[in-house]
């Protein structure tokens, strides 16, 4: 029966991980005990430059999810993949994810499965800024005015600067793209 896992990995090294199984599992000719091999990531705005761009961003650093009908020979595949570090669970029997959990996980992965959705979800726009930093309104009726930033929303991907207008510190709420760091 075809099961989830999580297999831990080293951190920034999940791509190459799931590249050497898939050519393990071919080379070993176990493409019927593993089905799919995932990681998980979303896509992102972030401002760089003034531009918004998309990146993508891993969900689950340091981990793969890998569908799969465990048996002594495909744990020993997995196990012995470079890079892998093992199992998520007991150490002499991996756990597998539950339905709800892998809902969860790959929802981000695969977007919404309603039909008439579309399948690409919103970028979530991503701060590049920090509580203290000083910016510079670029855009809108207080461009050119400077100020410290006080609140960070990242939902509303808006911020809250305090600017001197007429000598006493306002603040103001702005966008990511209408400031830039100083």
């Amino acid at each position: 029966m075809y099961r989830w896992y999580v297999i831990n990995t080293y951190s920034g090294h999940e791509n190459k991980v799931r590249q050497n199984l898939e050519h393990r599992r071919s080379a070993l000719k176990q493409q019927r005990a593993i089905r799919r091999i995932v990681v998980p990531t979303e896509t992102v705005q972030e401002i760089k430059d003034n531009q918004k761009i998309e990146v993508e961003k891993r969900t689950m650093p340091a981990y793969v999810l890998v569908e799969m009908n465990l048996d002594e020979d495909s744990w020993q595949l997995v196990k012995g993949t470079p890079g892998v570090i093992g199992f998520v669970g007991a150490a002499d029997e991996p756990i597998p994810l539950t339905a709800a959990e892998v809902d969860r996980l790959l929802k981000v992965e695969q977007g919404p499965q309603v039909p008439g959705a579309t399948a690409a979800t919103p970028p979530r726009p991503v701060a590049q800024y920090n509580v203290g930093e000083q910016v510079k309104v670029i855009s809108g009726p207080l461009s050119d005015f400077s100020g410290e930033i006080a609140e960070i929303n990242e939902d509303a991907a808006k911020l809250k600067v305090l600017v001197s207008i007429f000598g006493r510190e306002t603040p103001v709420e702005v966008g990511f793209d209408q400031v830039k760091k100083v």
